[in-house]
């Protein structure tokens, strides 16, 4: 089993004590209530602590902790619902610059993306579900640059990016584009999500994309399945956190309340429901460590791996919302209690970069049946 080293420990205690100060269920509120999508202020700390630049080299300004490390912010950001475009610009932005960029683009956008002041989106799907193979988003050639054409769907913190990562079909295969928010002919439609987190739908009306913006060469589909490998994996750490706190907010809750004057944890029903929960808990953070340590060993295994573990967490998490939901009882069902927000959490994220179903399939075809 893998195993955390000393500092690999320490940030995931430091991560841990920051968001349960900074970042409890109570901010999760007060942002969804604002309608921000984000606190900037908290933004800005998490810069400064060198988080927004774990997956960064230090020769762009990063922090080279690694994806192992960035799972671990995640992990901690998870717990508590953390509103914050982490995953989005900070991993997968980052990841998506590293992998397809060019020499020029990742000496522009790093340093930005460590600072926090650029905040990028990951644009890709255009139906109701994750569907990465059928992409109807073009880019034509347009004098010096590309004119984008379509629609990208529940584009993740797209109402708060300040650039996306467009994969838009070409005449040679599937190209990325990077395109800021404000764009001539690009729209953006807010979505209200039953998470209270955010997202955006994106329209291109004909935006011309300069000649810089393809994300290094035109055409990159294999940098996408990369790219999405990593979303799919971080997602999945974001997960674990989810789970683990609903699992421990669970279980303290159990030892606590009574009923007919006995702790409903000493009924044996739910003993057992609780025991497999944590099997199940531990068996995800297995499968998401071992596909963090893929990504940082960059294996050859990385899509089985991201695969294998968003299947394991979506699943899971799925069974663990449900039974915070149903032992929490009549509370659980209200909107002043926090198991109706780790159940919201949980749908929207269990679709996010392909359901538990998806990444089944893909798995088996990945290995050939």
């Amino acid at each position: 089993m893998f195993k955390l080293n000393d500092e690999q420990k320490m940030l995931a205690e430091a991560a841990n004590a920051f968001v349960q100060k900074k970042l409890p269920t109570t901010h999760f509120r007060a942002v969804r209530e604002a309608g921000t999508g984000y606190d900037k202020a908290v933004w800005s700390e998490m810069a400064e602590m060198g988080w927004l630049g774990a997956v960064i080299p230090e020769d762009h300004g990063g922090v080279g902790l690694g994806f192992t490390g960035a799972g671990l912010v995640l992990e901690a950001t998870g717990r508590t619902l953390a509103p914050s475009p982490y995953l989005s610009s900070a991993v997968i932005g980052a990841s998506a610059v590293l992998q397809a960029g060019s020499k020029a683009q990742q000496d522009e956008w790093l340093p930005k993306i460590v600072s926090g002041e650029a905040i990028f989106a990951l644009a890709v799907d255009e139906g109701a579900h994750h569907n990465p193979s059928k992409i109807a988003v073009t880019a034509a050639k347009s004098g010096d640059g590309y004119m984008l054409s379509g629609k990208k769907t529940y584009v993740a913190d797209g109402q708060i990016a300040t650039h996306f990562i467009v994969a838009a079909k070409t005449d040679g295969g599937i190209g990325l584009f990077l395109v800021p928010s404000d764009a001539k002919g690009l729209t953006v439609t807010k979505l209200n999500t039953i998470d209270g987190r955010g997202a955006a739908d994106i329209g291109f009306g004909g935006v011309v994309a300069g000649n810089g913006s393809p994300l290094g060469a035109v055409d990159q589909g294999g940098a996408l399945d990369r790219i999405l490998d990593v979303a799919r994996i971080g997602q999945a750490a974001e997960m674990l956190g989810t789970a683990t706190q609903a699992f421990e907010t669970t279980l303290e809750y159990l030892k606590t309340r009574t009923q007919f004057g006995t702790l409903i944890g000493s009924f044996q029903a739910l003993q057992h429901r609780a025991a497999k929960m944590y099997v199940d808990l531990e068996m995800t953070r297995s499968c998401v460590l071992a596909a963090l340590a893929a990504l940082d060993a960059n294996a050859n295994t990385i899509a089985e791996m991201a695969s294998l573990a968003k299947a394991r967490a979506s699943d899971t998490l799925h069974v663990i919302s449900n039974e915070m939901v149903q032992m929490h009882g009549g509370i659980g069902m209200t909107d002043v209690a926090d198991p109706g927000l780790y159940l919201k959490r949980a749908r929207v994220a269990e679709a996010l970069y392909g359901s538990a179903s998806f990444h089944r399939d893909r798995y088996a075809t990945l290995g050939g049946f």
